[in-house]
């Protein structure tokens, strides 16, 4: 039944009344005339037979209609009476489902009141929540940052204990001088236009102030350092210590990552290098075996990324008598990247374990930080006794601290490049070559981008500059996956150098070593100001939906994992931003995963959020903008004529470019040997 059953009989009496003679020529609604004049109608039903009699004749009801046929029967009905007593059931009934539908009415206001107060409260709840992990992120950040802090004042303070240590660094600081012994990277710095530096070297200062030579000053210092080994010769000894080189690539040799070399020469044992294997678990150097069935005297390490350096706390732990000799900058950067090993194997091994299987971390905290207090500060130019080796590093360009070794036994050099690049960067020159590495017997030559030839650095930054420019302009935001370590820096320093108008965040432990870039380089006439301007550290999960415009620079570079990917969930979506890939992408990784689903003009990312499968529309532009900090072809050749070697072997590449590039050094008067063991 309908709200109103007498209306279909109300309109019905309507329009008989409205065919009267008396009603020609005015146009009338029927509908709005029952509704207007409905107790009149009542009144004319309950008086007037005949009117009912031309509305029963005139109405046609449907069978399936019992309802109104029901009506019908009362109210058309011949009887005064019946009509009487029907229309009269009938307003009672109007009158109920009247009040029904008020109160219905009400009823409805009432709900959506409490659902209007249920998503206020919902609302506020989230908004807690996002306070509450916001402070929470905040509070992990704190931490970390005090575990860091915490870090570096036990190794200060366990240096403050260890002579070796203390005369190493020491010596690193008297040597530095303006003359050019012990060369700083302040002093090559372009930017550094110091005019009244102290002319006299800070050994000959000291010296004086002790009331002893320079040289004699550098001995004892050089003597605590080194102690002199007062074993007796023999024959087998003397034959041993004929100081002939040998050299053995232990890990990135025909693969990028995990680097390590072997260097030998009478009774002393060091490595340059001992980088992990990236993957899932890291993974020490691939023979690293090989060279701990004897002793090891010392580790060079040339950089603090994570494949050159990440696998000396490992070593130490196993070899408590370990030198670690590094650049003050390198030095500074290692126990971030240790701390952040760390960590991941340490959650690795815990998912591992809840899943009933072993993954063991190759080392833990405590590591890190008594690997830290060991490390010896040796700066560019300064040459350092091991043993029967001396080992001298010289500036290698591609991120702050990065060096080059020349190793040096008797009247033999190996020179090891480490990731090498010459041209400048906003946070670093390029490499500089010593005269000690000149015409060395062997150049161990780094081959990353052995088979590239790659635009100039200042096209490669307009390029990106541009792109970056035409998204903003665009009112979208960039997305860049960077490099915790030299890349983010770099990428920050040129958005604040070129786009000074656009605001750029960083995030993650690409924001934590750029405080330590500040820091290290603090000291400097010209130091690193990265931090200020247009540049900020991030606030998730503010910034996740409040930063509509601009740059966000975060880990990790390859889309593995990081707050790159959760930026990357929001960004991806949006047709008028962007995601700029600035390096190299392993093949497995969610970096080059996502060019080849851009090569396939996909529409959307698979991602699994938290263990639920999720997927990302991709509307954004996706582009690679490479800055790569290492030599192209050109460049190595360059490398490999100013040294000039006897022989070349290169390292750090993969042997099929290998091999192009082995051709092209013959081609061009040079000879090359194979990777591996060499003497």
């Amino acid at each position: 039944m309908t709200s109103d059953p007498l209306m279909p009989i109300l309109q019905a009496a309507a329009r008989v009344l409205l065919s009267r003679p008396g009603m020609a020529g005015q146009e009338h609604d029927a509908e709005r005339f029952a509704t207007e004049r409905r107790q009149l109608i009542i009144d004319a039903l309950a008086k007037v037979p005949g009117l009912r009699s031309r509305i029963r004749d005139g109405l046609e009801l449907r069978r399936d209609d019992v309802d109104l046929q029901a009506v019908c029967a009362l109210v058309l009905s011949a009887d005064d009476d019946v009509v009487r007593a029907g229309l009269r059931l009938l307003e009672l009934l109007g009158r109920q489902e009247t009040a029904r539908q008020t109160l219905r009415a009400r009823h409805h206001t009432k709900v959506n009141g409490l659902r209007s107060k249920l998503e206020t409260e919902k609302g506020r709840h989230n908004h807690t929540v996002a306070e509450l992990r916001s402070a929470g992120n905040a509070l992990a950040d704190a931490e970390k940052r005090a575990e860091e802090l915490d870090t570096q004042v036990a190794a200060l303070q366990r240096r403050l204990h260890d002579p070796r240590v203390l005369a190493s660094n020491l010596l690193s600081t008297l040597q530095r001088s303006p003359d050019g012994t012990g060369e700083t990277s302040e002093a090559r710095d372009p930017r550094n236009t110091r005019t009244d530096v102290q002319d006299r070297p800070p050994v000959v200062v000291a010296a004086e102030v002790a009331g002893i030579a320079p040289d004699s000053l550098v001995a004892a210092l050089q003597a605590i350092i080194s102690p002199p080994r007062n074993e007796p010769e023999s024959p087998r000894v003397t034959v041993s210590r004929e100081r002939r080189l040998r050299v053995r690539p232990l890990g990135g040799a025909t693969e990028i990552g995990g680097s390590c070399v072997l260097i030998e020469a009478g009774q002393t044992r060091l490595l340059v290098d001992a980088g992990l294997i990236p993957g899932n678990p890291a993974r020490p150097p691939r023979h690293i075996d090989q060279a701990l069935s004897e002793p090891i005297h010392a580790v060079v390490i040339t950089h603090a990324h994570t494949d050159h350096c990440g696998y000396v706390p490992a070593l130490a732990t196993r070899l408590p008598n370990l030198r670690i000799i590094a650049t003050p900058e390198t030095t500074a950067l290692m126990p971030r990247m240790w701390a952040d090993s760390a960590k991941l194997m340490g959650q690795r091994e815990r998912l591992h374990r809840r899943w009933g299987s072993d993954s063991e971390p190759l080392y833990q905290r405590d590591a890190v930080e008594m690997t830290a207090h060991r490390c010896e500060e040796v700066p560019f130019g300064v040459v350092r006794t091991i043993g029967d080796l001396t080992v001298e590093l010289f500036p290698a360009g591609h991120i702050l601290g990065a060096a080059g070794v020349v190793v040096q036994a008797g009247d033999q050099r190996v020179v090891i490049t480490g990731d090498i690049s010459g041209f400048r960067q906003e946070t670093v020159d390029g490499y500089s070559i010593p005269d000690s590495a000149r015409e060395a017997d062997l150049l161990v030559m780094e081959s990353t981008c052995c088979a590239e030839e790659h635009d100039s650095r200042e096209t490669r930054v307009k390029d990106l500059v541009r792109a970056v420019e035409d998204v903003y302009t665009a009112g979208g935001r960039v997305l860049i996956p960077a490099f915790a370590l030299g890349r983010a820096q770099e990428l920050a320093m040129i958005m604040r150098a070129r786009l000074p108008h656009v605001p750029v965040l960083l995030d993650g432990m690409a924001a934590d070593l750029t405080s330590t870039f500040e820091s290290v380089t603090g000291d400097r006439h010209s130091p690193l100001c990265i931090f200020g301007g247009n540049v900020n550290r991030a606030e998730r999960p503010q910034h996740l939906g409040l930063f509509t415009s601009g740059v966000v620079i975060t880990t990790s570079g390859m889309l593995t994992g990081g707050p790159a990917v959760e930026w990357a969930a929001r960004i991806l979506p949006e047709a008028r931003s962007a995601l700029f890939l600035s390096g190299y992408q392993d093949e497995e990784s969610g970096g080059a995963r996502l060019l080849r689903l851009v090569e396939d003009r996909a529409s959307h990312l698979t991602i699994d959020d938290h263990g639920a499968t999720k997927e990302i529309p991709l509307r954004a532009r996706i582009e690679m903008m490479r800055l790569s900090a290492h030599a192209d072809k050109r460049g190595l050749l360059d490398i490999a004529d100013e040294v000039g070697a006897r022989q070349i072997m290169l390292v750090h590449g993969l042997p099929h470019r290998q091999q192009d590039f082995r051709k092209i050094l013959e081609v061009r008067g040079h000879r090359s040997v194979a990777t591996g063991p060499w003497q």
